[in-house]
């Protein structure tokens, strides 16, 4: 989506939460967002990032390795995160986190979510306008347990 549309992050801070691999982060770099921080608990995700950003030839952004929801909010122009509502209590936590930072900064948020049951059933649902939809690739459509697609989500409390 940040590819596709890159005024969304362009000149912009990101932070991108729950980061993996770095993809969104990488994409949010490409498409011209002026600070980029990759934030994930899983410090291989933090050498995965390292790595792919070397592949795509890009100097790398600041990784932090931490709990985020733990440490005081920075301000954010754009807060990206992809199928982080697996579990009730992170959902939770990710909800009022994310109310904060819409409400104290104005911080706009795009959540990805391939309709995970956890994400569809929770009450942040009352507070999602749809931007897009995109059709999964077949071989992630064999490894996600029949997930089809994916949503681009824009949360609004």
């Amino acid at each position: 989506y940040l590819l596709d549309n890159p005024d969304v992050v362009r000149g912009k801070s990101v932070l991108d939460l729950g980061s993996g691999c770095g993809a969104t982060a990488i994409a949010a770099k490409m498409s011209g967002a002026s600070r980029i921080l990759a934030n994930d608990i899983d410090p291989l995700a933090g050498m995965a990032i390292t790595l792919n950003c070397e592949l795509n030839q890009l100097n790398p952004f600041p990784i932090l390795i931490q709990n985020i929801l733990n440490l005081e909010q920075d301000k954010w122009d754009l807060i990206v995160l992809g199928d982080m509502f697996y579990d009730e209590n992170l959902a939770d936590s990710l909800h009022q986190w994310l109310k904060n930072c819409f409400w104290t900064y104005g911080t706009q948020i795009l959540i990805g979510d391939p309709g995970r049951p956890q994400f569809s059933e929770h009450s942040i649902q009352h507070h999602l306008h749809k931007v897009v939809e995109y059709s999964l690739p077949e071989p992630t459509r064999q490894e996600n347990n029949g997930l089809t697609t994916s949503t681009v989500w824009d949360f609004q409390p």
